[in-house]
């Protein structure tokens, strides 16, 4: 079996750095959880930033969701399930409680996504690879850096992106956003697809999971080759 690459233990995007407020607004909260009384006032001043810790968090759990289950409602229903149901209270780090909010967004949007249709995360019954075209998951093969592919997502080529993941087939768009944008491992990957993936997805293996990720990082040479060319 292949060995894990680099690529395999995070985010192929350098995560967002968490605001200096982040810390201190986590720590605040902590706080109110002593077990001791608290007047209005103590709670009001803890509680300051909240609305912009929201707003960072819910911006951020859209974009990942939208590339999963496309604009729109769906989209949005899935950011309100993520942050009412995410235990930040119970982490100390504000990293983690990031995490735990995608994990709860990307298991609910696979979900929807079986709901749709039932077959399309189906674990594939032979796992055939795409050639010699990648020969490892890992970002640098496909000829791109992380800061990239990060400025093509969240960039002004924001819509090219967004049409090239639409145009892959649901397993490999899906494998690739957990993998690429939200930053899960391969067995975290597989796991999550096996237990929300639908009726047929009990099947999915990390080796599964790396092929067709590697896959999609042939895709995107692919993709960035064709962008390359028109401008000449």
């Amino acid at each position: 079996m292949a060995h894990e690459s680099k690529a395999s233990s995070g985010s192929l995007i350098p995560p967002q750095p968490i605001p200096a407020e982040g810390h201190a607004f986590n720590e605040r909260v902590r706080g109110l959880l002593d077990g001791q009384p608290k007047d209005d006032a103590t709670v009001a001043r803890a509680l300051q930033g909240m609305d912009r810790m929201v707003d960072l968090i819910a911006a951020g759990l859209y974009n990942m969701a939208s590339m999963l289950v496309g604009e729109g409602e769906s989209s949005v229903r899935l950011v309100e399930k993520a942050i009412a149901n995410t235990e930040v209270a119970a982490c100390n780090d504000p990293a983690r409680a990031r995490k735990n909010s995608r994990q709860v967004l990307c298991a609910a949007a696979l979900d929807t996504i079986a709901e749709r249709d039932p077959d399309c995360l189906a674990a594939p019954e032979v796992m055939e690879q795409a050639g010699n075209c990648i020969e490892d998951d890992d970002l640098a093969a496909a000829g791109v850096s992380s800061e990239e592919l990060e400025r093509m997502i969240a960039g002004p080529d924001r819509g090219r992106v967004r049409s090239w993941l639409a145009s892959l087939p649901a397993g490999l768009r899906t494998i690739f956003v957990l993998r690429a944008v939200a930053g899960f491992t391969t067995a975290e990957t597989a796991k999550m697809l096996a237990e929300h993936g639908g009726p047929r997805a009990a099947g999915w293996s990390g080796e599964a999971v790396r092929e067709l990720f590697r896959q999609g990082l042939c895709s995107l040479a692919s993709q960035l080759l064709h962008a390359s060319a028109s401008r000449l």
